[in-house]
């Protein structure tokens, strides 16, 4: 009975990383889940890590690729910000500065912007890549089974419910002390067909990379994740409405240049046989580091508690990190000694 359990765990074991990283990554390290909040971290794994696994099972079980991923990405985040949480739609509750920006047609767009890229890339696609760095003989595998599947999902739907319900019944009004919010009949609409497309697109008519590109050293790659994880972080704080002044134009125009850059540019260097394991970690390490770095900007006053939760989070993430970069740097020093 022993060795059936062992087994059934080993056989788990990348799931439940994956289920485990996705709220890590976007949530708790960069501190938006902080120790004071922990309690909802069973809902975010659910949430986030279910409808990472999920998504990633349907892409691997196809086939498909990372377009597909992130694409599945794309419609967990749509489900996110229209359906489940509808922090994209609702009027915003965190206003620095006390006044609405960035909102538009009851849109809160800048918002929306940086959930739809942080949301698709931090719980999906950049927790699959480190689990599929970590599992590596592994990688092609869905990590699911048809019984694992409809537990995933049928824990995915409760918490998604319970998700919708504690932040827009409880933590909205008794929280935020902001007035209750039910979303336009449209936007809803609209939400559910861009699920279905997004869907549609990943599974039917995912985007091809025909032509890599040579990929920079990994070093430049690991900086480039961090810059991106720093702009994105200010792109948000812009979102709260931390500068009123700041034009709203220039804010959305300069995160979609930095979206089409990594669009353009990551998807082809991967594709490339320059591109390795070590890039891939980079692109993790500078990603992370620069997110938890930069994330302290908003600790400032907090509570002691949160802080030093944040800062043990950060250095066991950062302790992580270093096991995995040796583990991919023993990678290459066998296969150089191999050839």
């Amino acid at each position: 009975m022993t060795e059936v359990r062992e087994g059934r765990l080993d056989r788990m074991a990348p799931a439940l990383l994956l289920a485990f990283l996705a709220p890590m990554f976007a949530e708790v390290l960069p501190g938006a889940t902080r120790f004071s909040s922990i309690f909802v971290l069973p809902i975010e794994i659910a949430v986030w890590g279910g409808g990472a696994v999920l998504a990633r099972a349907l892409a691997r079980t196809r086939g498909l690729g990372w377009w597909s991923l992130l694409l599945l990405g794309m419609a967990l985040s749509v489900a996110e910000e229209f359906l489940i949480q509808q922090t994209s739609v609702a009027p915003m509750v965190i206003r620095l500065k006390g006044e609405t920006w960035g909102r538009a047609f009851g849109l809160n767009y800048i918002y929306f912007l940086w959930a739809l890229a942080y949301e698709s890339i931090w719980v999906v696609l950049l927790p699959t890549l480190t689990t599929e760095l970590i599992f590596a003989k592994r990688r092609t595998e869905p990590w699911l089974s048809k019984a694992g599947a409809i537990v995933t999902g049928a824990l995915f739907a409760i918490a998604c419910f319970l998700a919708w319900f504690t932040w827009t019944q409880i933590a909205r009004t008794k929280v935020f002390h902001q007035p209750p919010y039910t979303p336009p009949l449209a936007w809803s609409a609209a939400a559910a067909t861009a699920i279905a497309l997004l869907f549609v697109a990943a599974l039917r008519f995912p985007p091809k990379v025909r032509r890599g590109l040579v990929p920079p050293p990994r070093w430049i790659v690991g900086l480039l994740g961090a810059v991106w994880a720093v702009l994105w972080f200010g792109l948000v704080v812009l979102a709260f409405g931390v500068d009123p002044q700041f034009p709203e134009i220039g804010a959305g125009s300069g995160g979609l240049i930095v979206i089409a850059f990594l669009l353009y540019f990551v998807p082809r260097w991967a594709a490339h046989p320059r591109w390795s394991r070590g890039h891939a970690f980079a692109l993790i390490a500078g990603s992370l580091t620069g997110s938890m770095a930069v994330s302290f900007v908003g600790f400032i006053g907090s509570a002691s508690n949160d802080l030093w939760f944040k800062v043990i989070v950060d250095v066991a993430a950062v302790t992580g990190l270093l096991w995995l970069g040796r583990r991919v740097s023993r990678s290459f020093e066998r296969q150089g000694t191999a050839s």
